[in-house]
This record gives C-alpha cells, sequence and structure tokens, in this order.
C-alpha cells in the first residue's frame, strides 16, 4: 500500500501550477490543434480527476463543485459520462483562468482534510492522480510549444539563462547483447501504471543498441543526403504522411534553427535530435543502416539502471548535449506496437480506460524526455502515441542485429 503525505501532494499541485507562472492569460486559452489542450484545461481535468475519482467516491456527503465540471473537463471516460469534444476545449472562455485556480484551491483544500483523515482508504487512488497530474505537466509544456511556435512572433516561455551545458556528444557506441531468455515489465517495487504488467518472459535474439540518441548533426546529415525524398527509405504511410503534410525537416526547424521554449536559437549539431515521427525516426533508421529497438530490447538494454538525465527539474525544456543515459532529453520510439503484455487485464471501473483502450494504431516509446518530471520515469514505463505524432520531445536511439 503507497503512502501519500498531504505534503507529497501540495508537492506535485504546486509544480504544475509554477509552469503556469511565466503565462500571460491569454496563453492559457491556447489550442493549436485537437491533440493539444490549453493550458486552462491541463489545469482544471487533473483537478476533475481527484474530484471525479476521490472525492465522489469517498468524501461524506459530496457535493460538486460545479454540476458542469463533471462534463466539461471528463478527457475520455465514457463511464463517468458525456464530455465536452477534445477539438473544442479552446473554445471554452469560461471558466475563466481565476475561477480554475478558486476550482483548485477548493479541490485541494478537501483533499487535504481527506487525507488526514483516511490516507490509507484513498492512497492507491490519490497516486495515480498523483502520477496523472505529472503526466499533465509534460503535456501542458509540449502543447504550450506548439501553440507557442505557430506564431510568427516566436514568443518565449522562458527566458532566463540556461545552465550550461557541454557543448559536444558523446561519441556512440554500440552496446552487444547476446541472444536468450529474459524478462520485462514492472517488477513489482513502487508505482506503475497497469499497462507495464504483469512482468513477463522475453526470447531475444542477439542484437547491438547505441549508447545513446541520435545527435541533430546525424540528422541533418540525413536530410542532406535527401532521406526525405528517397521512397526506399520509408513506410509507405510515412511516404504518403511526409507527402501530405509536407515533411522536411523535424517539426519546428526552420531552415538552420530551431523553435524551443526558451526562443529560436541556431541548431546544435550535438544535442539529440527531436520532434520526429515514428516515420522520421524509422527512415532515418533505414538509412543509417540500422533499426529501430523493440521495447523489449530497451528495456533489456536498460536493465534496472539507475534513472539519471536532464528532464524538467533540469529547467533546460530542451534536449542537451552530451548525455548518455538511457533516460530524459527525448523519448525514444521504439518498433513496438503499443498492445497489451502477456495475461493483462484491464482494471474495473471507470479507471480500467485510463491505458487498456488504446492499445491500437499506436507505437511505444521509451525513456521519458526534458520535460518529463525524474520521479516519473522507470525502466519499464511505456508511453505511446499514433505514429504521425511530432509534437512530442520524441528521438531515436538505434539497433541493429548481431548476425
Amino acid at each position: 500500500m503507497p503512502t501519500i503525505t498531504p505534503t507529497h501532494y501540495r508537492s506535485v499541485r504546486e509544480t504544475t501550477e509554477r509552469l503556469c507562472r511565466p503565462l500571460v492569460t491569454e496563453d492559457y486559452q491556447l489550442q493549436s490543434m485537437p491533440d493539444c489542450s490549453p493550458p486552462k484545461w491541463h489545469l482544471a481535468h487533473t483537478t476533475w480527476f481527484f474530484e471525479t475519482f476521490v472525492l465522489a467516491e469517498h468524501e461524506s456527503g459530496f457535493v460538486p463543485y460545479h454540476p458542469e465540471y463533471r462534463r466539461l473537463f471528463n478527457s475520455y471516460y465514457e463511464a463517468v459520462g458525456e464530455r465536452w469534444p477534445r477539438p473544442a476545449r479552446g473554445l471554452l472562455s469560461r471558466p475563466t483562468v481565476e475561477e480554475i485556480y478558486a476550482y483548485r484551491r477548493a479541490i485541494d483544500e478537501r483533499m487535504q482534510i481527506l487525507l488526514e483523515r483516511e490516507p490509507t482508504k484513498i492512497a492507491t487512488l490519490v497516486e495515480i492522480g498523483l502520477n496523472h497530474e505529472q503526466q499533465h505537466q509534460e503535456l501542458l509544456l509540449t502543447d504550450l510549444k506548439h501553440a507557442l511556435g505557430l506564431n510568427p512572433l516566436q514568443p518565449v516561455y522562458a527566458s532566463e539563462p540556461v545552465p550550461k551545458r557541454a557543448m559536444s556528444p558523446t561519441p556512440l557506441m554500440w552496446q552487444e547483447y547476446p541472444a536468450g531468455v529474459g524478462s520485462i515489465g514492472h517488477n513489482g517495487n513502487g508505482f506503475a501504471f497497469d499497462n507495464e504488467s504483469p512482468r513477463h518472459r522475453v526470447f531475444l535474439e542477439s542484437f547491438q543498441i547505441a549508447s545513446r540518441a541520435s545527435t541533430v548533426g546525424e540528422y541533418l546529415a540525413f536530410i542532406e543526403d535527401g532521406g526525405y525524398y528517397r521512397a526506399e527509405l520509408w513506410l509507405s504511410d510515412g511516404l504518403r504522411t511526409r507527402q501530405e503534410q509536407g515533411w522536411t525537416a523535424p517539426l519546428y526547424w526552420v531552415e538552420k534553427s530551431i523553435f524551443t521554449l526558451r526562443g529560436a536559437k541556431p541548431l546544435d549539431l550535438a544535442e539529440p535530435v527531436c520532434h520526429l515521427s515514428y516515420y522520421e525516426a524509422e527512415a532515418f533508421a533505414r538509412w543509417s543502416g540500422a533499426r529501430l529497438p523493440t521495447e523489449a530490447e530497451w528495456e533489456t538494454a536498460c536493465g534496472e539502471r539507475h534513472v539519471s538525465g536532464h528532464f524538467l527539474e533540469s529547467e533546460f525544456y530542451h534536449p542537451t548535449a552530451g548525455g548518455d543515459s538511457f533516460f530524459g532529453d527525448v523519448w525514444q520510439w521504439t518498433a513496438s506496437p503499443y498492445t497489451a503484455y502477456p495475461a493483462y487485464r484491464t482494471a474495473d471501473g471507470a479507471l480500467g480506460e485510463y491505458n487498456g483502450k488504446f492499445m491500437c494504431n499506436q507505437i511505444v516509446l521509451r525513456g521519458g524526455s526534458c520535460v518529463t518530471p525524474s520521479g516519473h520515469i522507470r525502466p519499464s514505463y511505456r508511453n505511446f502515441f499514433p505514429p504521425e505524432a511530432r509534437w512530442q520531445f520524441s528521438g531515436v536511439r538505434l539497433a541493429k542485429d548481431l548476425t
């Protein structure tokens, strides 16, 4: 049984609000595409989660904060009821930003009382809610970057100086792993989402995997070699998507510069390349004479490594050069479709909709990124997105067969 203290609860909730401090009122309303949500909605939805799944079930004499919020801030939980359309979240000028913060304060006060009275009874639900909020902290920044990146004024989210960073990449080495039977999936220690279990055996042929993520310089060589126009490198769906979308470089690249949450800057050839779709990552891997690792290969190579790297707390808000960790900087596309592990069973109730129902037409990513909270990631963590998604901090770690 997890132990969730009021202090831990407040810390996670306050981090979300701290991330919003650089925003002006107009920023809270931005929704640049259906896959993104306005900052205001993220603030409200994470609060809705605690009200709906914790307070409504365990608070004596529960009364909804506002009867319409159950509908307005429901994301995809069919069992909870009707939902406001996802593409129209940016049309909700009301409730105001001030009213959303008042909603957060009110629910937090009620949650604090419940945590003090019945900490054990609600601990599991609160732990899920806090991890859910950490996911939205990352989404808040990635969604905001997409909206600001469309603005010709190129607004800066965070302008204070960035800590000094390494200016050259770690040499790329190939780490070899023999064929054999291993185990992947959550080992039972600490929190994990249901899609990380059960732990199970896998057989792997011998393989090798890159010691670090691929860099901007390496990807630029792919571009300069005509990589975006060489049909033999692309999956059929990827080529069609590239042509329809007009892709000629990763998202946010404009000639020799890149838009970041700290504004536009020249390309740094030593940084991990990011904002790639699965299709781009796969084509680049072929061009490199390599391939993408399966998630079983990635987790086997990662092993029980200590989680270290550049995460949200570093406040870089962008991948940084010189890292050779399996974690942080960029999510790494794998070759694995997002499907259930053997013997996986969807949980009962509305929370059973959290992960299981998305196990179709998605690809697994591993490792976390520069905007992932460091306490939120682990070797077994499975992120997933459709193959055309590019607005996340997604990059590539190469693999090869050993023959």
